[in-house]
């Protein structure tokens, strides 16, 4: 029987309270900032898939019910009365449980599922576990960690549950061998039988291992209620054996010698005893270099190689994804196969023979266009961790990419070579990672900067933008300006795409629909930056650039900062700014830009545009601003000039929050009662002249987002216990033009924005 909401909620609050130390606070206060907020709808702008999703799972016992778990965005279910997939975690406080390491829908009830939570070696693990599919969660900390964003994610799936007795689950754990509970995951402890004990979490050094990788239990092994006999597990380490069998439910195992010494990824039993399993040189998504196909005969442990492509010398690639259906047709996917293509193939022999379905299969991605990538046709993908084909429906199968979810109603199609077709499956998915956002006064609402796929023009916030940032197309979009009077004038900075390669710097006269790259030189004999954290050999390729009001000036972040007067057609650097400093141009007067030193205390101001600056009185702040410089090219800049204001700036600190209304000269410590992290600015609230402000702030020890209609006086939460998306809130936009609106962008779950509800 399902459990009710009431018990799930009070054991997820208190596993949160647990883990975000909010036992240190007075109950009463936190509870109060957490259950109190303004009434708002919430809603993620739409652009679909977008991330890395390393598996999907079909329920075995209820047709059109699956589930797919993310590696920084939580786990879906999908909802086949609504044709989309419904979010999952989006209510829990706790990040780390938005990396989903392994999912496992129950063999015999449709209504319960198990998660296994973490997002890495450092963070807190859990298993969850929903009697009503995913709606409510009992979270159940676990003292072995996951890796669920870790390299190794598309393995498994290490979750499983014994369809002859459902109390058993079993673990494959990566650092702690293999774990198991007899009580629907309440409790766990690990097998004292299983000969690999894992390297545990004090080993030194500690990198990313792929450990055990996957459980599977043989159904025909034993009877309902009785438990099954057989089960096998998967080792993805460097090991002498890399495949387990117990016969007599985990009391004792032996190793299933194999003729190589590929690592286990994933494998699928079939109906009458044969377990394919994919093999690779690495745990992947990346860095595989070779691998091979198997399959195993479980009544005589005899094994027969079933390679549909064996990887060439420089070509490189391995094996991972791997399903089978109800009438024994198999199915597996190669991974890092980048020359020429990774691809998929189809056997209706158990491997004996194999279809190629590359060069028959068509994508239609016209509800993800972004999927072009500027190209005629889409990609057929890349790290292609996940497979599955639909129980119920033998032509309904789907793979999973470094992009995307594709499926086809055609799967078996393709054993007579005829062609395939793929759509997105990803209605309701917005897994991807935000970096920046601006929100415009004119022309479309929203430009987004987004990690792995650029960034994109967001005309229609319920339709994936056809406009995404290209030419040049970055790998991430780490900044974007626009002109203050100017709007229409907007530049952008970013990090090259790893296919595309060319300049970071970009600008557009059209409110970002199309681009023009820039380029500025680089700064002889620069000094290294304040502070640290800048990843990469050449922070000059972080450098962020700003346009000035009207829009005649850009100005590029370089260790001397630089302007351009001709849209990149030649430079000069501004002359009197110290090495490193990063100017804010006023948003209504085209000459003045603003300079705090963060290292010194000192503020410096142009009048000329950007041409030269001079030493200039600050008061108002704290003597040391030190603990204030960014020291990483994706976080936002804590000083802010205000819209439609001349001379009017806030400073985020972590010592407060700060207001100047004479362009710096004197600022005024502004208490609101929340701890500002990120802040910016939008419409105003009726009858007022000053834009509303919106925070990602904490208050409480609850990190939130929040809004003032007082100019910082006061503070109301806007984000409710519903829509907490761990907390990995990035970076935030002010609707310029709606009261009230205000867009999020998050580690994982895309962009979110709520307006009063």
């Amino acid at each position: 029987m399902p459990i009710s909401p009431a018990p799930s909620r009070r054991a997820t609050l208190k596993s949160l309270l647990a883990s975000t130390a909010m036992t240190a606070l007075p109950f009463g206060a936190a509870v109060q900032a957490a259950t109190r907020p303004l009434p708002y709808r919430w809603r993620n702008v739409r652009v679909g898939g977008g991330g890395f999703i390393p598996g999907v799972v079909f329920s075995p016992v209820e047709k059109g019910l699956a589930y797919l778990r993310s590696d920084m965005g939580g786990a879906y279910r999908w909802q086949a009365s609504e044709g989309r997939w419904i979010p999952l975690l989006d209510d829990q406080a706790q990040g780390s449980w938005q990396g989903v390491e392994s999912v496992a829908p129950d063999p015999v009830d449709a209504n319960v599922v198990y998660l296994a939570c973490g997002m890495g070696r450092p963070d807190p693990a859990a298993i969850l576990r929903s009697e009503n599919r995913g709606t409510d969660w009992t979270v159940i900390p676990v003292p072995f960690r996951m890796g669920g964003n870790e390299d190794g994610r598309g393995l498994g799936e290490r979750l499983a549950i014994d369809p002859n007795d459902t109390k058993t689950l079993v673990f494959a754990s990566r650092h702690d061998g293999l774990q198991v509970s007899r009580d629907r995951g309440a409790t766990w402890s690990k097998s004292a039988s299983f000969p690999l004990p894992g390297l545990g979490l004090n080993a030194r050094p500690a990198p990313t291992h792929g450990g055990l990788s996957f459980v599977i239990f043989d159904p025909s092994s034993g009877k309902p209620g009785r438990g099954s006999r057989t089960l096998f597990v998967g080792v993805a380490d460097p090991s002498e054996h890399h495949l387990w069998r117990s016969d007599d439910g985990g009391a004792s195992w032996k190793p299933i010698p194999a003729p190589h010494a590929y690592l286990a990824c994933k494998a699928a039993l079939d109906g009458q005893g044969r377990l394919y399993v994919t093999y690779s040189s690495g745990i992947g998504p990346s860095n595989v270099e070779g691998g091979a196909v198997w399959r195993l005969d479980t009544a005589t442990n005899a094994w027969t190689e079933i390679t549909p492509a064996k990887p060439q010398a420089q070509r490189g690639g391995g094996f991972m994804g791997v399903a089978v259906d109800r009438s024994g047709a198999v199915a597996v996917t190669s991974l890092n196969r980048w020359n020429p293509h990774d691809t998929l193939w189809r056997s209706t022999d158990h491997g004996a023979t194999w279809t190629d379905l590359y060069a028959d299969a068509r994508r239609d991605v016209t509800t993800t266009p972004f999927l072009h990538w500027g190209e005629p046709e889409a990609d057929f993908g890349w790290w292609m961790a996940g497979l599955a084909i639909d129980p119920f429906d033998p032509d309904f199968a789907c793979y999973t990419t470094g992009a995307t979810i594709y499926a086809t109603r055609e799967f078996t199609k393709a054993a007579a070579g005829r062609p395939t077709t793929w759509f997105p499956w990803i209605e309701g998915i917005e897994q991807t990672a935000i970096i920046t956002l601006a929100s415009l006064p004119e022309g479309p609402p929203l430009l987004s900067g987004f990690g792995d796929i650029s960034g994109f023009v967001h005309d229609d916030l319920s339709v994936s933008p056809t406009d995404q940032f290209t030419t040049p197309v970055f790998g991430n979009t780490n900044f974007i300006d626009y002109a203050g009077v100017q709007p229409a004038i907007v530049v952008r900075s970013g990090t090259p795409h790893q296919r595309h390669g060319g300049p970071t710097l970009a600008w557009s006269g059209d409110h970002g629909r199309t681009w023009a790259p820039m380029t500025a030189p680089r700064i002889p004999n620069a000094p290294p930056p304040p502070g640290q954290g800048r990843r990469g050999p050449d922070p000059h390729d972080d450098a962020a650039i700003v346009v000035n009001a009207d829009g005649s000036v850009f100005m590029v972040m370089t260790a001397q900062a630089q302007i351009t007067r001709d849209r990149g057609a030649s430079w000069q650097v501004s002359q009197g700014l110290p090495a490193w400093l990063r100017p804010v141009p006023d948003r209504v007067d085209p000459r003045r830009f603003t300079a705090l030193d963060l290292q010194t205390g000192k503020r410096w101001i142009s009048t000329d545009a950007g041409a030269s600056f001079a030493a200039a009185p600050v008061s108002g702040l704290p003597a040391d601003l030190s603990a204030d410089q960014v020291t990483w090219r994706e976080i936002p800049w804590p000083l802010k000039a205000v819209p439609g204001q001349a001379g009017h700036l806030w400073f985020v600190s972590g010592q407060g929050l700060f207001r100047s209304t004479d362009g710096g000269a004197r600022f005024t410590h502004i208490d609101g009662g929340i701890q500002v992290d990120q802040l910016d600015l939008g419409a105003p609230p009726p009858g007022r002249h000053h834009p509303a402000l919106f925070a990602i702030g904490r208050k409480d020890g609850v990190k939130a987002i929040w809004r003032s209609d007082d100019e910082g006086a006061s503070w109301v939460r806007v984000n409710d216990p519903h829509h907490e998306y761990g907390r990995r809130f990035r970076c935030l936009a002010a609707d310029m033009r709606v009261y009230g609106r205000v867009y999020v962008g998050t580690d994982g779950r895309g962009i979110v924005y709520g307006e009063p509800s």
